[in-house]
């Protein structure tokens, strides 16, 4: 698993047109896995803190509670309207989300002032990071996918 700095620094272009992507909207959509296993969406905002990705969350919200008992996550961002889809690309994160606590939590309650000072903080360990879009001659779907193992690879899609 790697921080977000992490991945930065393996796959800088592909890093920053994520990074662009989650920055064009404020609200994307995480996937957290329930107690029977069966998948949960829930609305969520990234943020960047020094080397990490991260959201926050009300105390006692699902979400939270799903992933402090089982920290994967899969992270989509917001893919716009149609018209940004088809001039940009689709991002999608996979990894563990760790709870963040001691000083780095107070820090963080001061810092954003979240509504309630029991909120928490996640850091999102990377363990994929993929982009999908339309080739520039509209001929295929090109599809870049990182890992912390296999670096960036890219494929086509007819």
């Amino acid at each position: 698993m790697s921080t977000w700095q992490e991945f930065a620094e393996q796959a800088p272009e592909m890093a920053a047109r994520v990074r662009a992507r989650l920055e064009s909207f404020q609200h994307h959509v995480l996937a957290t896995l329930r107690r029977d296993g069966s998948p949960r969406v829930s609305g969520t905002e990234v943020a960047w803190r020094g080397p990490d990705l991260t959201f926050g969350s009300m105390p006692g919200s699902r979400k939270a509670a799903d992933l402090l008992r089982d920290a994967r996550f899969a992270l989509h961002a917001n893919p716009g309207a149609p018209e940004d889809i088809m001039g940009g690309v689709d991002v999608k994160l996979a990894g563990r989300a760790v709870e963040v606590t001691g000083d780095e939590h107070r820090a963080w309650i001061e810092e954003v002032k979240p509504p309630s000072p029991d909120s928490h903080l996640f850091r999102l360990e990377l363990t994929e990071v993929t982009t999908t879009g339309v080739s520039e001659d509209q001929t295929h779907l090109a599809i870049t996918r990182w890992t912390p193992a296999g670096g960036v690879q890219t494929f086509k899609r007819t």
